[in-house]
């Protein structure tokens, strides 16, 4: 069992006092999930929306990547932290954004799609 847990209002480590997850919990997590990454991803996503309500002064980017960013990150084999590089998406796809004119109306509807 972790010590590594974290403390609310502050979202603190209660195993470390550093920003939770910590480094430390951040490879517990990666060891527990480590044939399920969706289900890490689900976890902490439910994790960041619970910490945004109490961390409404943070901005929502920084707060996406302590919880969220480093999971797409690919740990060396030597577990150290500092080494990553990131990871391509699948088939190299790439998302673009268009914009298509409704007829009739000024308003235009967005869409998106995958090239």
């Amino acid at each position: 069992m972790t010590t590594h847990h974290p403390i609310k209002p502050a979202w603190t480590c209660g195993g470390c006092a550093g920003e939770w997850p910590c480094k430390t919990r951040r490879r517990e997590l990666r060891a527990e999930y480590d044939h399920a990454p969706v289900s890490l991803a689900l976890y902490l996503a439910a994790q960041l929306v619970n910490a945004a309500q109490d961390l409404a002064h943070i901005p929502a980017g920084h707060l996406h990547h302590r919880f969220l960013g480093w999971t797409r990150m690919s740990i060396l084999r030597t577990g150290d932290e500092s080494s990553t590089t990131a990871t391509a998406p699948i088939g190299g796809s790439r998302w673009t954004p268009t914009t298509t004119r409704m007829s009739g109306t000024s308003r235009s509807a967005s869409t998106s799609r995958f090239t």
